[in-house]
């Protein structure tokens, strides 16, 4: 009988061992795990706020990030963050926020966790939120990609390069737009992620070209001397001076190492609604719908709507406007802005949970906006974890690794756990 089996029976007369030997007695909606209730949730919603960092991790000075402090510098810089709804969760109980106020009946249990994997991109912390340890970091590009692999890129697709450097994509297709409409080559630049973007105006590289490209690099940089995280087409549209980009960005991501919880679940017969690039992020694997979006603002009407839907399972987002529209362009007033943005979607959120629904809200990497370059720093990220029974909120222990989530889920849906993470399920539902 599969997890999903399990749980899916009348749960008055379900008596079981799982692999650990501990007896579960489902009676009603509470599991007994040992002789501990447990309260069993139908369904999850994660979101991860991409780059909202809270301090600087342990090992920081490692990855150059001494002194990196997303949320508190960027607080600092707005003289205030207003965020009385993540505060009310209990935001700044983790750590005081300049402008949040602690609450003395946070609504969440809280605590923040340290990032164990070698690595503070997107994909290796999302990577292990789902269960894995990636020791071996994707390679980032500083001074711009191999000549060795430009020449592959440019005999494979019979277009010349212009860029190949760490930039904004809306700033370089300013700069090189006009030249690229005029000769046909490609804009290749990349990012402090792991990344080789390639950007093309629609109208002189037709979209299923721009997709096929992009496919041949990601063929050429699968080899490991490479190690590049995501190839991603950039389409857009426009005249100089007027450039826009488009919503027909791709990825092509390496897919993940192993299996995930979300591998787990799809498999036991769960649903794993991935919201925004979360599907791109682990090349679709473990997920039963796509679903895109356009900005953080859409992501959370989306997630809205998936509260609407009958499901069993794991609703997964990611805000990615925070790290990429922000973050990287160290615009802490925009990136204030945008917090307060998202704090104020909030409610809609809270108001649609249902009695066995679980909310977790954390991050998978800082990207402070007053620190040094453009890079994504070295940090803690904060979790907040909030369900309608909770009557106050406690603070949790620190978790050593994000990979706690995971089991969490893994634990609450009775599949099989990851080998790493430990499970918060019973601290949040005792």
């Amino acid at each position: 009988m599969t997890g999903g089996e399990f749980f899916r029976k009348k749960r008055s007369d379900i008596l079981q061992r799982d692999d650990s030997g501990i007896i579960r007695f489902a009676l009603g909606k509470v599991t007994i795990l040992g002789g501990i209730a447990v309260k069993e949730f139908n369904r999850v919603f994660l979101i991860v706020m991409d780059s909202v960092g809270i301090g600087e991790a342990p090992d920081a000075e490692k990855f150059n990030d001494k002194g990196a402090d997303t949320l508190g510098h960027i607080a600092e810089h707005m003289n205030g963050l207003h965020m009385p709804h993540m505060g009310a969760l209990g935001l700044s109980n983790i750590r005081e926020i300049k402008g949040i106020e602690k609450s003395n009946k946070p609504k969440a249990h809280y605590t923040k966790m340290q990032e164990a994997s070698n690595g503070k991109d997107t994909m290796t912390g999302h990577w292990e939120i789902m269960g894995l340890n990636i020791q071996q970091p994707f390679q980032t590009f500083p001074d711009g990609f191999p000549e060795e692999l430009l020449n592959q890129l440019e005999v494979e697709t019979g277009r010349k390069i212009i860029g190949n450097k760490p930039a904004s994509g809306t700033e370089i297709i300013k700069e090189l737009g006009e030249e690229h409409m005029n000769t046909g080559s490609l804009i290749v630049y990349t990012s402090a992620d792991s990344v080789l973007q390639i950007a093309a105006h629609e109208e002189i590289i037709p979209i299923e070209e721009q997709y096929r490209i992009c496919e041949i690099a990601r063929e050429l940089t699968l080899d490991e001397k490479y190690m590049v995280g995501r190839v991603i087409a950039r389409p857009f549209v426009g005249k100089p001076g007027a450039f826009e980009r488009t919503s027909n960005r791709h990825d092509y991501a390496l897919k993940p190492f192993g299996r995930t919880v979300m591998n787990e679940m799809k498999d036991s017969g769960y649903d794993v609604i991935a919201l925004g690039k979360i599907s791109d992020i682990y090349d679709g694997e473990g997920v039963t719908e796509a679903v895109r979006t356009i900005d953080n603002d859409d992501g959370m009407t989306k997630l809205s709507e998936s509260m609407d839907k009958d499901f069993h399972g794991l609703s997964f987002l990611n805000l990615v406007d925070f790290d990429a529209k922000y973050g990287h362009r160290r615009d802490p007033q925009g990136y204030g802005q945008a917090l307060e943005s998202y704090d104020r979607r909030l409610p809609e959120v809270l108001e649609k949970l249902k009695k066995d629904d679980l909310l977790i809200i954390t991050a998978d990497h800082g990207n402070d906006p007053v620190h040094h370059g453009t890079d994504h720093t070295r940090e803690f990220v904060p979790l907040l974890a909030y369900h309608q029974d909770i009557d106050q909120g406690s603070q949790l222990e620190l978790r050593e690794t994000f990979a706690d989530i995971g089991a969490t889920i893994a634990d609450n849906f009775n599949i099989k756990m990851p080998s790493n993470g430990k499970s918060f399920l019973k601290d949040i539902t005792k």
